[in-house]
């Protein structure tokens, strides 16, 4: 799976692809992370990509043009191949698990919209194709954390990535509460054990236990 992230702060990722799942699954070629920045492609000698909306308004909107390259540019390094474009919008569709296996399974190729300041000028949605997707129903500073939840999501539905297919915990049931060793704890003077369900060896009760802690 290749991601293609078009966004104004590429550092901004870092961290996070720096550790963990994410960073061995580019290490091992599973995933790949390729970063546009519109600042690149604009024609003024200072990079200036944003301008005040019309009809008036607060902040500031990220022309259209530079970031209508950028995705151009994306576009050019697949080469041919089947790609999807999400759009990161507090108003768009709700991402989920379904969304993000869906998006496994069909491309190989997903180019991600992050915005910032006001938005990005909508004309961009009427070049290319476009799914406008939204993680949750808040507004965030930027599309860099929402791009981030969408590049973790849609790894770990890709093959090789967890090591172990039963790490994926909505594809079995996993309980809200997870316990380990010790077995009995105390901490200013109460005792904390494990459940006594999950020390009997009873599969059957275990699984019943999982599902009433899950809701489901």
């Amino acid at each position: 799976m290749h991601f293609h992230i078009i966004t104004l702060f590429p550092h901004a990722f870092d961290s996070y692809l720096g550790e963990s799942i994410l960073k061995r699954a580019l290490e091992d070629k599973k995933i790949k992370v390729s970063f546009y920045n519109p600042r690149d492609f604009a024609d003024n000698e200072f990079k200036r990509i944003d301008r005040p909306p019309y009809a008036g308004g607060p902040g500031m909107v990220i022309q259209a043009e530079p970031v209508i390259k950028a995705i151009a540019q994306a576009i050019k390094k697949i080469k041919g191949k089947k790609y999807k474009i999400i759009f990161l919008s507090p108003s768009g569709k709700q991402f989920t698990n379904s969304s993000a296996k869906s998006l496994a399974k069909k491309y190989k190729d997903l180019v991600v919209v992050s915005g910032r300041y006001e938005g990005i000028d909508a004309r961009v949605k009427k070049v290319f194709k476009t799914e406008d997707v939204s993680i949750g129903p808040f507004v965030l500073t930027g599309g860099e954390l929402p791009a981030q939840v969408i590049i973790d999501v849609v790894a770990r539905q890709v093959g090789g990535v967890l090591g172990n297919i039963d790490s994926l915990e909505e594809s079995r049931i996993a309980s809200s509460e997870v316990y380990t060793r010790p077995e009995s704890f105390k901490y200013k003077g109460k005792t904390y054990r494990v459940p006594k369900v999950l020390l009997s060896g009873n599969h059957k009760k275990i699984e019943e236990w999982k599902v009433k802690k899950r809701g489901v």
